[in-house]
């Protein structure tokens, strides 16, 4: 299928330049680009549509490019931002450059028949002066243009410094450098980029080149409700597995909402149109058996963490479903027990007493009932003896795990 309509029927065309223009210069192999500033030492899930969407054009024949923004992540890109990011020393943004570099070889192959090229834009900002950038870059971007851009209008009324200000002047350089060097005529970007794009498109025009460069954009992801998208109660969700667990991944894709998830597939998977049609049909007929989640859930996790991760997450997931805790193998435990509520236990307690101290139970009135009524369980299994002393013999691995209810478990640690 021609690419550009499987991104339409996917909903990934939020933006683009001349439709018509694009869809003859796709007709052949095209060199575009994404860029991916390093803010932190990981990327997170909302840099995975723009990077699934990099591997659609690759495997669709597109020489693609991955911009780690080394120079333009000194800077700060305010589109999207209300507030100034901090700045980072080199150092920082270097080591951030190494680490998004290793990720994205991971979905964007380095090797092969069409392999993918990864660049770092302070290849060619390391060693320009500000007297050049100013007289051949900025004296192309006139400041009622540069004003009427959103990412700068909306950030007026609070304040933007000069050094985000430019953050436009040095995107768009990135784009006329791959132009003139590496024949690359598009540029793919979030919707919060369009901006910088069209930018990027005018200063290839003022340079005088006569070969039309594009712009598209994707959707910004959101769910159903407008929150966005990415975000749980413990912050962003990696794709750094020390950050984010295989098992958290797991589970933040099984919770999509039903009115997302069909969605979710046809930007996030490689489901074919036919698939995704008899899973959405699935969907309308049984929601409640959250078959689409699964599936979600299942290519995600593979995607980001392999089979040894969909494997893990798959194990944590039976074992608190079942209840049977005991199923677990060693190597689980960090991942299964991460971000639950923990409590160092120094020698041993009665399980009354330990209820409370631990805030499990708010008083040993509640704690003895819901050790009477059968609410309380060691490690998956029940305990409803008042006089149960909690030592290190109650452990699993390194753990004692209790579960009070359905749902809630505490990690008791001894020490």
């Amino acid at each position: 299928m021609e690419l550009l309509k499987d991104l339409e029927f996917r909903g990934l065309v939020n933006q683009m330049t001349d439709e018509a223009g694009l869809a003859e210069q796709l007709n052949k192999p095209t060199t575009l680009y994404t860029g991916f500033d390093p803010t932190a030492d990981s990327l997170h899930i909302g840099h995975l549509l723009p990077i699934l969407t990099l591997k659609r054009f690759q495997e669709a024949g597109h020489h693609v490019i991955a911009l780690v923004g080394g120079a333009t992540g000194m800077i700060g890109d305010p589109s999207g931002r209300s507030d100034e990011r901090s700045l980072n020393t080199l150092d920082t943004v270097k080591q951030f450059s190494d680490r998004i570099k290793d990720q994205l070889s991971r979905f964007l192959p380095l090797e092969g028949e069409n392999p993918i090229s990864i660049r770092n834009n302070y290849e060619w900002t390391e060693e320009l002066s500000i007297i050049d950038f100013l007289r051949d870059i900025g004296k192309h971007f006139p400041i009622s243009y540069m004003l009427a851009k959103d990412s700068v209008d909306s950030r007026l009324e609070n304040g933007i410094s000069y050094t985000e200000f430019s953050y436009m002047l040095l995107q768009s350089f990135d784009f006329l450098k791959l132009y003139e060097n590496e024949n690359c005529r598009l540029q793919v970007g979030g919707s919060d980029q369009w901006g910088n794009i069209t930018a990027g498109l005018e200063l290839i025009r003022r340079f005088g080149h006569s070969e039309k460069a594009f712009g598209l954009t994707v959707p910004l992801v959101t769910k159903s409700d407008g929150q966005k998208f990415g975000k749980t109660a413990g912050g962003a969700v990696w794709l750094d597995a020390e950050k984010t667990t295989p098992y958290e991944f797991y589970q933040f894709w099984m919770n999509v909402d039903d009115a997302d998830v069909i969605k979710f597939i046809k930007y996030f998977t490689f489901m074919s149109h036919e698939d995704i049609l008899a899973l959405e049909a699935e969907v309308a007929a049984t929601p409640e058996k959250r078959v689409a989640q699964r599936r979600l859930a299942e290519e995600m996790t593979k995607l980001v963490h392999g089979e040894a991760g969909l494997d893990q997450a798959q194990r944590i997931t039976t074992a608190f479903f079942s209840g049977d805790l005991k199923t677990l193998k060693p190597e689980d435990m960090d991942a299964a027990f991460k971000g639950m509520p923990q409590f160092e236990l120094d020698g041993e307690r009665n399980i009354v007493e330990l209820l409370v101290e631990a805030n499990i139970a708010p008083s040993k009135r509640q704690a003895r009932e819901d050790v009477q009524n059968g609410a309380i369980y060691l490690n998956g299994e029940r305990e409803q003896s008042l006089d149960k002393t909690v030592t290190r013999a109650d452990t699993l691995g390194e753990f004692t795990i209790v579960r009070r209810g359905k749902k809630k478990y505490f990690v008791i640690r001894h020490v």
